[in-house]
């Protein structure tokens, strides 16, 4: 266990650049280094979690710390290890985000916004190539824009996930079904099954005392139905968590975006960024109390269906329906994403000539130059801190 933790702790201190990243740092940590799986389980692995919502990375590491420390107890320290060092990082910036009061903090906090403008758009761009590549895809995103749009609300996310999955279902056939060997981990059918229901009692429960006045419980409820809807990485995590925390004034848009700048500037996963909000949440619970139950929230839901699918993925994954659904709902997320890059992203961040200007050259910088996230991050703060000089 502690070799899983010490493993793990390493990489939630160094992995920069988001999802993808993680996953070419696990591969070189586990794979070729450590020697823990081989190629072969590896790319099962990745397969299982890309086909989940939830945090992908997370969900990997989840599961190499299941398999290497042979049981839970694993899972739950290579995910706390990982998750930790990020989720400190933003819980501080929260917490000192009041400091940032005058004109060149004002000018920082925008230029994090800028920040956020450039990442969405690079993960939108490489989304949007890999997730609809064809023109029935690319009019199952296009669908979800409409539909999200029209409802602007949590169910109008839903709804555009679950339509994208039936559409899918009817017109994606063609999608194939991975291949792979056979996997091998430490959980029994009983605890699987467990955890699935847990995470069904936790869907469906929270909901149904909303009304209840406790604030703790609505927190809770928000993040963790936002954890639970989040197909196609970290980013798309965005538009959940603004419907779910800006819509009812928990947090204000300014925060919102602010917070989510800054989360490109730390290591380790994007889902920390519950940790920000959480802290920042108006009314109470807040700080460390917030960033602890939107921290546990956001993320349950993605373990919980990894733990509960792990002994049922072999079969799973070669079902043609299965992989046909999961394609027409990750285009659908493409179209959310793509919603949300507008509004609020582009919105509330943009508003003069050289705000584009500085987005354009901070997407370039991430695309075309491959530079790491973090050096955007403090080349547009540093800009936005000049220009308000």
């Amino acid at each position: 266990m502690i070799e899983v933790f010490a493993a793990f702790l390493k990489l939630g201190l160094t992995s920069f650049g988001g999802p993808i990243a993680h996953l070419g740092y696990f591969r070189e940590e586990f794979v070729v280094r450590r020697k823990w799986v081989n190629d072969e389980a590896f790319a099962d692995i990745v397969a299982l979690c890309q086909f989940l919502p939830g945090p992908a990375s997370s969900q990997v590491g989840f599961a190499l710390g299941i398999s290497r420390g042979r049981g839970l107890l694993g899972g739950i320290a290579a995910w706390t290890a990982f998750t930790l060092p990020s989720a400190i990082l933003l819980l501080a910036f929260a917490l000192g985000a009041a400091n940032f009061s005058g004109p060149v903090g004002q000018g920082i906090i925008h230029g994090l916004k800028l920040v956020a403008v450039a990442v969405v758009a690079q993960a939108l761009w490489g989304m949007a190539r890999t997730l609809t590549p064809d023109r029935t895809r690319i009019g199952i995103a296009l669908a979800a824009v409409g539909g999200v749009v029209v409802l602007d609300t949590a169910i109008g996310q839903i709804g555009a996930i679950a339509g994208g999955a039936v559409l899918g279902i009817l017109l994606c056939r063609d999608t194939n079904a991975p291949t792979g060997h056979h996997l091998d981990f430490q959980v029994g059918h009983r605890g699987a099954l467990a955890a699935l229901a847990l995470f069904a009692i936790l869907f469906l429960v929270p909901p149904l005392l909303y009304g209840t006045g406790n604030q703790a419980m609505r927190l809770f409820e928000a993040f963790y139905r936002s954890g639970s809807l989040v197909f196609g990485g970290g980013h798309v995590v965005l538009p959940l968590l603004e419907t779910a925390v800006v819509s009812p004034g928990w947090v204000s848009r300014e925060a919102f975006l602010t917070g989510y700048g800054a989360t490109q500037a730390v290591p380790g996963p994007l889902f920390t960024f519950a940790a920000y909000l959480g802290a920042v949440m108006v009314p109470a619970p807040s700080g460390v109390t917030g960033a602890v139950i939107a921290l546990i929230a956001l993320f349950l839901p993605g373990l919980l269906l990894v733990y509960g699918t792990l002994p049922f993925w072999d079969g799973l994954r070669r079902r043609p329906t299965a992989q046909a659904a999961m394609a027409g709902a990750n285009a659908s997320v493409v179209g959310i994403l793509g919603a949300a890059f507008y509004n609020p992203v582009w919105t509330s961040a943009v508003l003069v000539p050289l705000d584009f200007f500085l987005v354009l050259a901070g997407f370039l910088l991430l695309t075309v130059w491959k530079a790491p996230a973090w050096t955007v991050v403090l080349a547009l703060a540093a800009a936005g801190a000049i220009s308000a000089i």
